[in-house]
């Protein structure tokens, strides 16, 4: 450390080391105060900023001295005592500023000469009583010119600054969704549909960012002493960080990071935010929350799915009641609670509905139907499975029902273990059978027009190869080639004879370019043709299957019958649900097989042939 005062009179004023440690100029100040000097023309500002500012850096040992009042100059015991003591509490101090008198040296008892305090001998004052920081300047000078007498708050201490807590912010606007009306391709709005409820992150993408707590400032007492600051509360980042994201701590800051492509969901409880290939709601669907939806993805939604409104995706999954429609392209329907009033279709899986379908249309075109409960449904689906039916109509290719009460049923297999009416329904059971042309002579049909393509496309092929056969035509051919390719350059007289060329063979080009128009037409009509061929095997082998119908316990007036149809027009269970419903329902023409009202029956196909027979 320095031998130098740290404080220095000069002929231009008096000047304080700003690189000398802060207790080693406040001994000096109060050695230069208890004295009896003071400083006078006293700059406070630079006063407070040399005694209290903030530490050097490591450069300010070479800062330039500060000057901090113009000279040094007694402060005489006469002038001290015309300075009244203070009033502390609660931070503060106040002083009651009056005129004042210097006592007549000649005549002790005579009232005395007035006289006026100074800003200077007043800062001296106080750092005798202990008060060393937070005058107010001000104040005290304009108290000190005033002619009136005021109590005055001469001082008071800086307060800490409590830091400012950790915070998190958004750093994407990806994450944020858009309730706007959706805008079709033709430019018109969809009132029903948002434009963006799901936002979808890429991977990489920052989602979050910590900012971190502040230290906040520290205060200083009147006496000087340094008050300590409160630090911000932190927060863990890691607590938003679900799955498909990570905590990234980089060199700009701390960050929530996606890790993965997908759909981004909050838990509105933590908070937390996770990305995933499926779509996570908990808020319902309805006008107000989310619209109708048409996703990418996999749906999962914890709410309730309300009337009029249209969920379509992959697997869609919902643990509330459904009172709308779902629609899923592939994957299956979950439904945790009921269906009631709503629709459930799903083009390629399964529909699993664990609580009370009622009112309600469910129809699994290539994938298994399994109710616990369903009332006043329709049913369709490769494999239905159901444990209590009432007042329903159900189709499929297998069909097995626990209980039946006044519904119909129609399957190429079906089981009931239970059937009986109910009020007004009747319990009718029918068994699918292939009717109309059979098969094969529709496939024979087919072949034939095949083999008749093939024979049309050979004749046009070599009526093709007679005209490009002629040794001019392939002569053109072979040059017109090479100059499309740029594999030769003709002169202008070549240009011309190639001219000609064109003009003689023109015909024939023109009569092998409409042979290979009608060849690329029979090819066509080729391929229809096999693509009919395979769907006529397919239906041939299906209507092989056998057909067969089994009921446990007969309960009530139940009948089963035969149910034709015709297998070129595709499985029954495909049709419309108005058309599944007038189909069942409507008038009968097929066999009657059964007609009681206790017992139990069974039958198949097989064994009703070998009977006729």
């Amino acid at each position: 450390m320095s031998s130098e005062p740290c404080i220095v009179k000069r002929a231009d004023g008096v000047y304080a080391d700003p690189t000398a440690p802060a207790r080693l100029l406040a001994d000096a100040v109060d050695g230069l105060y208890r004295s009896g000097s003071l400083l006078a023309g006293l700059d406070y500002s630079a006063f407070l900023q040399v005694l209290f500012g903030a530490a050097p850096d490591a450069a300010g040992d070479t800062a330039a001295p500060v000057r901090i009042a113009d000279t040094i100059q007694p402060f005489v015991p006469v002038r001290r005592a015309l300075y009244r003591p203070l009033k502390l509490g609660g931070g503060r101090a106040e002083y009651y500023v009056e005129p004042v008198w210097l006592p007549n040296p000649d005549n002790p008892d005579a009232p005395g000469e007035p006289a006026c305090l100074d800003f200077d001998e007043f800062v001296a004052d106080l750092w005798l009583k202990g008060i060393r920081f937070g005058i107010e300047a001000a104040a005290v000078r304009a108290a000190i010119a005033s002619p009136k007498a005021d109590r005055i708050v001469a001082a008071q201490r800086r307060a800490p600054v409590a830091g400012a807590d950790a915070r998190i912010v958004e750093v994407s606007d990806d994450i944020h969704r858009s309730n706007a009306p959706r805008q079709l391709a033709n430019g018109r709005l969809d009132l029903h549909s948002f434009q963006n409820r799901f936002p979808q992150i890429q991977a990489g993408v920052r989602l979050l960012q910590k900012i971190p707590a502040g230290a906040g400032a520290e205060g200083i007492d009147l006496s000087g002493a340094r008050l300590p600051a409160t630090p911000g509360a932190d927060i863990d980042l890691a607590s938003y960080a679900g799955a498909g994201t990570r905590v990234d701590h980089a060199r700009d800051g701390e960050f929530l990071v996606a890790q993965r492509a997908g759909f981004l969901s909050v838990d509105a409880k933590t908070s937390q935010m996770s990305i995933g290939d499926k779509i996570v709601s908990r808020d319902g669907v309805s006008a107000r929350t989310t619209g109708n939806l048409q996703l990418s993805g996999d749906y999962e939604e914890f709410g309730e799915v309300q009337d009029n409104r249209i969920i379509e995706g992959e697997g869609i999954t919902v643990h509330g009641d459904v009172y709308g429609r779902l629609v899923s392209r592939g994957g299956r329907i979950l439904l945790r609670a009921n269906l009631v009033g709503g629709s459930a279709h799903n083009k390629r899986g399964d529909i699993r509905v664990r609580g009370v379908a009622s009112g309600a249309t469910i129809q699994a075109l290539d994938g298994a139907v399994v109710l616990e409960r369903a009332e006043n449904c329709i049913v369709a689906g490769t494999r239905v499975t159901i444990a209590h039916a009432v007042n329903c109509e159900i189709i499929g290719d297998e069909v097995r029902v626990g209980q039946a009460e006044g519904s119909a049923i129609a399957g190429r297999r079906v089981t009931v273990d239970g059937a009986a009416p109910r009020k007004q329904g009747e319990m009718l059971v029918y068994v699918l059978q292939p009717e109309g042309a059979p098969v094969a002579e529709l496939i024979a049909a087919v072949s034939e027009r095949i083999a008749r393509f093939g024979e049309l496309a050979a004749r046009h092929k070599e009526e093709m190869a007679l005209v490009t056969g002629r040794p001019d035509v392939r002569r053109y051919l072979m040059v017109a080639s090479k100059v499309r390719k740029k594999e030769i350059h003709l002169s202008p007289e070549q240009a011309r004879q190639f001219q000609r060329m064109a003009q003689e063979v023109a015909p024939a080009l023109k009569a092998a370019a409409d042979a290979s128009a009608k060849i690329k037409a029979v090819e066509a009509e080729q391929q229809k043709g096999a693509q009919m061929l395979a769907g006529l095997e397919a239906q041939r082998l299906d209507a092989a299957c056998v057909a067969q119908v089994g009921i446990g316990l007969v309960q009530g007036e139940t009948q089963v019958r035969v149910l034709g149809f015709t297998p070129t027009g595709g499985s029954p269970y495909l049709m419309a649900p108005r058309e599944i419903r007038a189909r069942l329902r409507g008038p009968q023409r097929g066999a009657l097989l059964f007609a009681g009202q206790a017992g139990s029956f069974t039958w198949n196909s097989v064994s009703a042939a070998a009977e006729t027979v």
